[in-house]
Formats: structure tokens, C-alpha cells, sequence
């Protein structure tokens, strides 16, 4: 098999998954490498909790295959659902558009869990090259969430988040 049917079959089974956990055919969500996962019910689901008292159910990416991959394909974010990028160590992290389907607001969080910058209503990147999103300044976490979710919950540089039940993953 050629590389570019390799990567289309790649492509297809990374949507599949998603599909089945958004849907919540697949049953609970497995850990990939104990770096990755989706909240599953139960008390020490990971959350963010927003300056409005708001609480989101966050899939936690720590690995570099999960944060490269992050929301690409995906059909659709709940309101109260996103995606928290950890990463080892504080750096300018960019992020880009590449496959994925949905608008998405950016959240990037210095180690104080403080709010550097938001980008909000990031489009889908529509061809390539795709343009890159992100601060000059260094940040230790993202937060992606369905767009106009950061307006919603008046969410700005400076306000601190509370990031819940994700001390068991370990950025590499």
C-alpha cells in the first residue's frame, strides 16, 4: 500500500474513533500511553473550571502524537466539552487548523493557569498553507472549546482558570 492510501486510511480510522467517542459508541474512552483520554463519568473526570463558576469536561493530550493530532476531524465540540493541550515545559506554542472541521476558540494558560491570550472563532484552515495561531508569550497549557465559548463565559487575558483532576498526566 502507498503512502498517500496509508494516510487516507489513517485519516478515515482517526475519524471513526472520534465519531464513536462522540457519540458514546465505543464505550468508556481508553488512555493511549496513560498521556490521553477522553472524560468518562465518575468524580476525577478532567475539568476546567472558568471564571464564571462555569465547568468543562476536558479531554487532557500530553504526548505529542495526541497534541498534534488534537481536534482534527472531529464533526462537532459541545459547549461544555474541550480539549486541554499539556505540554512539558513553558514555550510559544502555535497552533494551525489543518483537518479540523470546526471553529475553535484558543485559550493559552501561563504555569499559573493565567490567561496570556485567546484567539477566538478560529476558523477551519480551508488550504494550505495553513495560517498559525498563538502568543509571542511562553504558555504551559491550551484550551480549545467550541467557538464563541470564551465569549460566552467572558473569558479574557489575565483570568485564571482551575484546571481539575488531571494530575495523573504527565506532558512528554
Amino acid at each position: 500500500m502507498g503512502r498517500p492510501a496509508m494516510r487516507r486510511m489513517t485519516m478515515v480510522l482517526d475519524l471513526v474513533l472520534a465519531t464513536m467517542i462522540l457519540a458514546g459508541c465505543g464505550g468508556s474512552p481508553v488512555a493511549q500511553s496513560g498521556t490521553a483520554t477522553a472524560p468518562v463519568a465518575g468524580s476525577s473526570d478532567p475539568r476546567v473550571i472558568l471564571p464564571d463558576g462555569s465547568s468543562i469536561a476536558v479531554e487532557v493530550v500530553a504526548d505529542p502524537e495526541s497534541r498534534a493530532r488534537g481536534l482534527m476531524y472531529r464533526p462537532s465540540l459541545a459547549d461544555d466539552r474541550g480539549m486541554l493541550f499539556l505540554f512539558p515545559e513553558p514555550d510559544v506554542h502555535s497552533f494551525w487548523m489543518k483537518d479540523t472541521l470546526i471553529p475553535l476558540d484558543m485559550i493559552w494558560l501561563d504555569p499559573e493557569r493565567r490567561v496570556i491570550a485567546v484567539e477566538r472563532d478560529v476558523p477551519p484552515c480551508q488550504a494550505d498553507p495553513c495560517p498559525s495561531y498563538g502568543p509571542s508569550a511562553e504558555a504551559l497549557y491550551v484550551l480549545e472549546l467550541a467557538a464563541g465559548q470564551a465569549a460566552a463565559h467572558g473569558i479574557e487575558p489575565g483570568d485564571v482558570l482551575e484546571l481539575r483532576d488531571i494530575g495523573q498526566y504527565k506532558a512528554r
